[in-house]
């Protein structure tokens, strides 16, 4: 035990074939291995010239039930697990006519794939469902000592590389680790079966029920899996280690479609850490709420500047503005091209140290001009399209699983319960403000400005507070850039409880509220905005963020 294998004999069977001919010309031509395959497989392989023996033929034992019965037998799954060491197994081995095979090479029917479609049927999900092909994995993978198992194409090379420097046979240490690649898998492949299928049954047992199903219906049993992405510097402080994690294909909903952050391209700079991570996540789900061109500075969570403008250099610069102080150090999010004009005016005009900068992409010349701050994290998303569908999050115990919170509501339905309406120009801020504020840690107040957000009151105890933290941001933004302080818009993520944060907001100079509506004591909110003229609107959806 624990020496050298020499591959004789190999079973191939896969779903993605890619490099599969090459891999078994090797085998054959170069080593003399006897290739046994199965159906689609073989066919493939008989076709580029390639000696195989059918798997009916080695077992004895047709093909059947649409293809459902093939390897499920004694003679692959024998001479698979039969442990070479053991006098007795191959003893039976003998009487049994069970001949050894030393490599299986099998990839599982695309199942994450199909049930991706959101048009798949039952029916179809059903018979994407790979039995034999785990099966053999798994056999082979347990009997590691004398199997070599491979279920990713990217180890063909791998395989042949080591058998050439080894006489044709794997060492312990490739095939240890290539069982536990195949243990990964055949766990991912169950767990996507398992998620898919309890909540098929979840929606189906909703819709027996007589109710609407929600957009994501909770299952009975919820796994997830997760592929390390990267190992990071530390954790949130330096003393705890961490990682990123992407979820695998199957678990697509916790992606934005085509751009998640977890995966960007990394252009230039460090590493990102752990709290690079969160900020700009952060970030990027703010600033992909806007359809016009926006910029969002966030820093700790929250999102320091922000603004709307006509390309997305002036957005910067009105974002900026917001609050210089805050935004050294942050990160910068860009739901366009990034051109040289933006990086011109952070990195010379203003000389605004920043952490990250993502966008969906980069024009070479700002690429060039980035270049020079060589350790500014510079990642292209190649996109700013849609957020995730679900989020989670860990708690001690267990895990919190979520619809991600977007701002769509349609200002059609939004009621305006006040004497005076909003005018064009006030709906546009408050409009503006809210897609922000969602983005702010509660209790959350934002204050904007001509589509700007130029106040914010993020997660105090109460949100008088909020209130009162936001509208001196605001004068003090006003001040700074020599404008009249007052007209202000003001969004709240949640109701107000009592008329005192109506008056704080009058008090400075805000003209219109938006925000939810819903508590017992709307009425009296409504009576402090007519006392005040401000006009207010309810949206009738919260948007906390803890």
């Amino acid at each position: 035990m624990g020496t050298d294998k020499k591959i004789s004999r190999a079973l191939i069977s896969v779903t993605d074939k890619t490099g599969v001919v090459e891999f078994a010309q090797s085998l054959v031509s170069d080593y003399g291995v006897e290739i046994i395959s199965t159906g689609g497989t073989a066919r493939v392989l008989e076709e580029a010239g390639v000696p195989v023996i059918p798997i009916e033929e080695f077992t004895g034992f047709p093909e059947m039930m649409d293809g459902r019965v093939k390897t499920l037998h004694p003679k692959v799954h024998g001479g698979l697990l039969c442990r070479r060491d053991s006098e007795q197994h191959m003893a039976e081995a003998a009487e049994h006519g069970i001949q050894m095979i030393d490599l299986v090479c099998v990839n599982l029917y695309e199942f994450e794939k199909t049930v991706a479609s959101p048009d798949v049927t039952f029916v179809d999900a059903i018979e994407h469902i790979d039995i034999g092909g785990p099966s053999m994995l798994r056999s082979a993978a347990k009997n590691n000592d004398s199997v070599t198992v491979v279920c990713d194409p990217d180890d063909y090379a791998r395989i042949l590389d080591e058998m050439s420097v080894h006489a044709g046979c794997t060492t312990l240490g490739t095939r240890r680790h290539l069982a536990a690649k195949v243990y990964t898998r055949t766990a991912s492949y169950d767990t996507a079966i398992s998620t898919w299928l309890n909540t098929y049954l979840a929606n189906e047992d909703a819709g027996a029920a007589g109710t609407t199903a929600p957009a994501f219906v909770p299952p009975a049993a919820f796994d997830l899996h997760l592929e390390k992405a990267q190992d990071l510097r530390y954790g949130e402080n330096p003393h705890q280690t961490a990682a990123v994690y992407r979820f695998a294909d199957s678990f697509g909903n916790f992606a934005s479609f085509a751009s998640p952050l977890v995966g960007a391209e990394q252009i230039q700079g460090k590493p990102l850490s752990y709290n690079n991570f969160l900020d700009a996540d952060a970030a990027w789900n703010a600033v992909r709420e806007f359809e016009e061109p926006a910029v969002i500075i966030l820093k700790h969570q929250n999102p320091c500047g922000s603004a709307t403008g006509e390309d997305v250099t002036e957005a910067y610069d009105r974002a900026f503005a917001c609050d210089p102080k805050s935004a050294f150090g942050g990160i910068i999010a860009v739901n366009r091209e990034v051109p040289l004009s933006l990086v011109e005016h952070f990195a010379d005009v203003n000389k605004q140290f920043v952490e990250v900068l993502i966008a969906p992409s980069f024009s070479p010349e700002a690429l060039e001009r980035l270049s020079k701050r060589t350790n500014l994290r510079v990642l292209a998303t190649g996109g700013a399209d849609g957020h995730a569908q679900l989020e989670a999050r860990t708690v001690d115990g267990g895990m919190l699983v979520q619809c991600v919170d977007t701002v769509d509501e349609d200002p059609s339905t939004f009621t305006f319960p006040t004497t005076r309406k909003p005018t064009d120009a006030e709906m546009e801020d408050l409009i503006f403000a809210w897609k922000v504020c969602k983005t702010v840690k509660s209790n959350a107040i934002l204050i904007a400005k001509d589509r700007a957000g130029i106040g914010m009151g993020p997660g105090q105890p109460n949100r008088v507070d909020s209130a009162l933290l936001a509208c001196q941001r605001a004068e003090e933004a006003c001040e700074r850039m020599g404008v009249e302080a007052g007209g202000f818009a003001c969004a709240s993520d949640a109701f107000f409880p009592f008329r005192d944060n109506v008056d704080v907001l009058a008090a400075h100079g805000v003209t219109a509220i938006i925000q939810p509506g819903g508590s017992v004591r709307d009425d009296e909110s409504i009576q402090a905005c007519d006392d005040h003229g401000i006009a207010m609107v309810f949206t009738g959806t919260r948007h906390f963020r803890h």
